[in-house]
């Protein structure tokens, strides 16, 4: 039986990684694995996860979401000259008050999680048309909707300190759900699997300004407050409710092995957020005050 050939993208660590190393070592033997990285010395984990037994399931293949070049030369390395899946998995996170944040950082994180995610889809979209079929897997996140209305409708979510994240997200919804609607008359199926905290290096590797710097200490004292309040809410949610990678991945391997795709998958049922709040009034205030509150009640913050 053919193989079908998977590229990930961001398999450096966490996510990206358990799926390659999950499908690479599927006992069906059914998956051909492009795993691939911005850096490649950032491959001995991903190495070390296989150990060998990988060899003729996995190749690791440098590619960069947000050079354009370097994503046409790993496409041209694909020994089967197609892909059938198509993971956008490569992401970046950005937290902190948004007056405290620097064009170029803002930057970066639209540069990688929007513009990477669609260069990505442009550069392969065009070999899955020609062959009448593909899918095409993205990690989403609780941070770009907030759940389902009873008409099927999805409502985007803000978050506190995250207004440039989440808004990197809710483009990418709209970039799927655009292209859901369009490629099902190509035999190509687009899914978001939806995550919430995960146990994965992203935590470690957000962009955040840090306690002194000199961008956070001009904020205001009740911003920085709420601020603090909201790293504490932060570390207790991913205490708390933080799933592993692996975990993750098996959510899209459900999503690779369905015969017909849901456009979107949660990994954590417990996380589906209470849309009734958003729907309660049309101007969303019931979401508002009640996502405040779970977030900063403990915080006792007085106005400057």
């Amino acid at each position: 039986m053919e193989r079908a050939v998977v590229l990930i993208t961001g398999c450096s660590s966490g996510i990206g990684l358990s799926l390659a190393v999950r499908l690479a070592s599927d006992p069906s033997r059914a998956y051909k694995v492009y795993a691939t990285m911005r850096n490649l010395a950032k491959k001995e984990r991903l190495m070390e996860c296989v150990k060998g037994s990988c060899k003729d399931t996995m190749d690791v293949l440098q590619m960069d979401v947000t050079d354009q070049q370097s994503i046409l030369e790993a496409r041209d390395m694909i020994k089967e000259k197609r892909v059938d899946i198509l993971v956008c998995n490569a992401g970046v996170g950005l937290i902190g008050p948004l007056e405290a944040q620097s064009l170029e950082a803002m930057r970066q994180i639209l540069e990688v999680n929007v513009l990477g995610t669609i260069r990505t889809i442009q550069a392969f979209l065009p070999g899955m048309k020609a062959q009448r079929s593909g899918r095409v897997l993205v990690t989403g996140s609780v941070g770009g909707l907030q759940g389902d209305d009873p008409s099927g409708q999805l409502t985007p979510a803000g978050l506190p300190f995250n207004e440039v994240y989440c808004a990197s997200k809710f483009a990418v919804e709209g970039v799927c759900e655009s292209l859901a609607i369009l490629l099902q008359h190509f035999n190509i199926h687009v899914s978001l699997i939806e995550c919430g905290p995960v146990n994965t290096n992203f935590l470690a590797n957000l962009r955040r300004p840090e306690p002194g710097e000199a961008a956070l200490v001009q904020v205001d004292p009740r911003t920085q407050g709420l601020y603090d309040a909201y790293i504490r809410h932060c570390s207790s949610m991913f205490q708390d409710a933080a799933q592993e990678a692996e975990d993750i991945a098996e959510v899209f391997v459900e999503a690779i092995r369905s015969q017909s795709p849901a456009l979107r998958y949660y990994t954590h049922s417990a996380l589906l957020p209470l849309t009734t709040l958003k729907l309660a009034a049309r101007d969303s205030s019931q979401y508002i005050k009640t996502m405040s509150h779970f977030i900063f009640s403990s915080h006792k913050a007085e106005e400057p």
